[in-house]
């Protein structure tokens, strides 16, 4: 990390000295950050010095005295309260009154040093100083970043409801146009369709509220001895009728004991999304292979298909939220892109692991690891 950059304005050259001495070999290791930190001083005789040298590079760290020749150390932090400066200030006073105490701190102030004081007292200010300076720092990394999430997540949702709403406007633009003619049968089409993307846009729902709960801890988990095995075969057959449209086969294949310790509706939720990707990313006439082996600590979940498969870029971040894979192969597929993000977390949650492998035009094999026994968190 690079230094700290710290400021001394003292209109005595010898504490000038003493400090930059003190500072010149001293690093900290701070909870913060995990790196050491060192301090680069540079030192004013001055209030007025320390004002120019401001306003031309912020330093991080401010020692200032508060009785110097020309303005005090108060009249600079007077004319520095309205800046905004990334910066935190050490008052050095030899007249440590509370009413010196309470202005300098109402001026923006963050600590004081008595003079005289020993090399072990400044740097036990300077490290209470850096702590703070580096934790608000990192505070606003932070809220920056939730607020770029926040942006991101708002933008990708409106995309990607926008795309099934004008769907659905223009079908119902053509009704009311009467353009398919007078028989109302001939509107069939219209209104399956919009129906296709009513569900689409409820399907994206529930997976913004199941990825919600997750991500918050706020989902109310029922976890109990549960056979995998059973859910899988549920899962299965909820998913022929999908499946029997484009004539693809689903087979389910079991291997040894396949007991876990989970909550069922998380079970079911990889499944069926598993299960229904390789269903919808298959070839007409395909095949689906939904294989779930029991090992001593852990049950491998494995579902292999035979349809369009992926290339290595865009396997890499199949697992990131709205990911949604865009070719001339996937036009007509809908789907949330929230599914397999979800698997993601939830196999995060029992400590479990998640993967594919794929070959464009060959299918891919999905996995997903999942301990035996898992403790509540």
């Amino acid at each position: 990390m690079e230094p700290l950059r710290v400021l001394v304005a003292d209109d005595e050259a010898g504490m000038r000295h003493s400090i930059a001495r003190a500072l010149r070999h001293f690093t900290l290791r701070l909870p913060v950050v995990d790196d050491d930190i060192g301090f680069q001083v540079e030192a004013v005789e001055s209030g007025e010095a320390a004002l120019e040298r401001i306003a031309a590079a912020p330093p991080d760290i401010l020692l200032l005295d508060h009785k110097m020749g020309g303005i005090t150390g108060i009249d600079v932090l007077e004319q520095l309260r309205d800046k905004s400066l990334d910066m935190l200030v050490i008052m050095i006073t030899a007249f440590a009154t509370i009413e010196t105490a309470v202005r300098a701190t109402k001026c923006g102030a963050f600590d004081f040093i008595a003079k005289p004081f020993t090399p072990e007292e400044l740097k036990e200010t300077l490290r209470k100083t850096a702590s703070h300076l580096l934790a608000q720092r990192q505070a606003r990394m932070l809220a920056e970043e939730k607020r770029r999430v926040r942006f991101d997540f708002i933008r990708v949702l409106g995309h990607e409801l926008k795309a099934p709403l004008g769907a659905i406007e223009n079908f119902l633009y053509l009704i009311r146009a009467h353009q398919a003619g007078p028989d109302v049968a001939a509107y069939d089409e219209f209104v399956d369709r919009c129906m296709a993307r009513a569900e689409g846009m409820r399907k994206l729902i529930a997976d913004l509220l199941d990825l919600t709960r997750i991500e918050s801890g706020q989902k109310q988990r029922d976890l109990a001895e549960v056979h995998l095995g059973d859910i899988a075969q549920t899962s299965v057959e909820g998913m022929q009728p999908a499946a029997a449209q484009h004539n693809i086969s689903v087979h389910l294949e079991r291997e040894g004991t396949l007991l876990l310790t989970g909550d069922r509706g998380e079970l079911e939720i990889i499944l069926n999304n598993l299960i229904s990707n390789a269903i919808k990313y298959n070839r007409d006439g395909g095949t689906v292979h939904v294989r779930l082996k029991g090992e001593s600590d852990r049950i491998l979940i494995e579902v292999a298909d035979t349809g369009i498969g992926l290339a290595p870029e865009d396997a890499a971040r199949l697992f990131h939220d709205f990911v949604r894979i865009k070719n001339s192969a996937t036009r007509h597929v809908l789907g949330s892109g929230l599914g397999l993000s979800i698997v993601k977390k939830i196999a995060q949650l029992y400590d479990g692991t998640v993967g594919v492998e794929s070959r464009p035009g060959e299918g891919s094999t999905f996995r997903v690891a999942l301990p035996r026994q898992h403790a509540a968190t």
